[in-house]
């Protein structure tokens, strides 16, 4: 089986040990991991500020750059709903591309839900002494419905204390452009995600979104909080191989 990964630009520029974490976690399947050259930015923070024509061009590259992948994988789930959801707005007009879409859809996956129900692997082997609390993003969860895949994943992680954070399902405050055009709300709703992370009483904060948690782990460090947020990757990467969760007390990642 071979599987193509979708970086995406933020886990590219800023957290490259995401992907490189998922990698790991695929090939530890005896998975053959592919990463198309070609893909860029798929396109979302243009269309999500109104660009639409600008968002069409970028994602006609990110097309071509995956038009024969047997499988793809995204370690975001942000970026993945923009393939399943606004793809289809962007080339209604288009129906050659919107064909390939359609058929691109059905092959794109979040990288939980690629293990549990394409690769039916829920048990990685992990083992992780620690308590952690986790936070599902606003599109993996309503756009992508992961209601199951990262939860059904993170207990079978031996040692594991997995705390539920109250008001989960409340919005970070990022929302990508959203944190850009109303900071001040923005702001607000961060700062009642942390407090609610903090009730926890968590050493780490897991998501799969890094837009998600780069937002809560700038809210905290200016609130002097250390507790460290991780991508969900990065954790059973590190579970699965022995790696500590954290290095010392306090430690960010």
């Amino acid at each position: 089986m071979q599987v193509s990964i979708f970086i995406t630009c933020l886990i590219d520029t800023m957290f490259p040990d995401v992907a490189e974490s998922l990698v790991r976690l695929l090939q530890r399947q005896g998975i053959q991991v592919q990463v198309p050259r070609g893909q860029t930015c798929c396109g979302q923070p243009a269309f999500n500020s109104g660009y639409w024509e600008e968002a069409r061009e970028v994602a006609k590259t990110w097309i071509n750059a995956f038009s024969d992948s047997d499988y793809i994988v995204s370690p975001s789930g942000s970026c993945g709903a923009m393939i399943h959801h606004n793809y289809p707005m962007l080339f209604k007009d288009d129906p050659k591309r919107l064909a390939l879409i359609e058929k691109l859809k059905a092959r794109t996956f979040d990288w939980t839900q690629f293990f549990v129900d394409i690769l039916q692997v829920e048990d990685l082997g992990a083992s992780a002494n620690v308590r952690a609390t986790y936070h599902p993003s606003c599109h993996a969860t309503r756009l992508l419905e992961l209601h199951n895949a990262p939860q059904r994943l993170l207990q079978h992680v031996r040692g594991l204390t997995l705390v539920d954070l109250p008001f989960a399902e409340q919005c970070c405050g990022f929302g990508g452009t959203f944190s850009v055009k109303v900071p001040a709300i923005s702001t607000a709703m961060a700062t009642d995600k942390v407090t609610h992370i903090a009730k926890t009483q968590a050493q780490v904060v897991l998501g799969l979104d890094m837009g998600c948690l780069m937002n809560i782990a700038g809210r905290m460090k200016h609130m002097q909080m250390e507790i460290p947020t991780m991508h969900l990757a990065q954790f059973l990467d590190r579970a699965t191989s022995g790696v500590p969760i954290l290095e010392k007390a306090g430690d960010r990642i």
